[in-house]
């Protein structure tokens, strides 16, 4: 047997099987219960400090700005 035909019938059974599992687990871990919280607080991070800007131990945005 060469080396495609190894490498093809590989990828046709065990490779397809295992990459289906990981994107069924990755599926279930992101609608996992309890992760709602996580998921509503990371959606909401683009309208944090939509007023104000951030702290002082936040991220500045330009550094010579936030030593004044």
């Amino acid at each position: 047997m060469d080396l495609y035909s190894l490498l093809r019938e590989f990828a046709d059974s065990w490779a397809l099987l295992a990459l289906f599992l990981v994107f069924v687990s990755v599926v279930v871990w992101a609608f996992r219960p309890g992760s709602r919280r996580v998921h509503d607080e990371i959606a909401n991070i683009p309208f944090r400090h939509e007023d104000k800007p951030a702290r002082d131990g936040g991220v500045a945005a330009r550094p010579q700005e936030a030593s004044k």
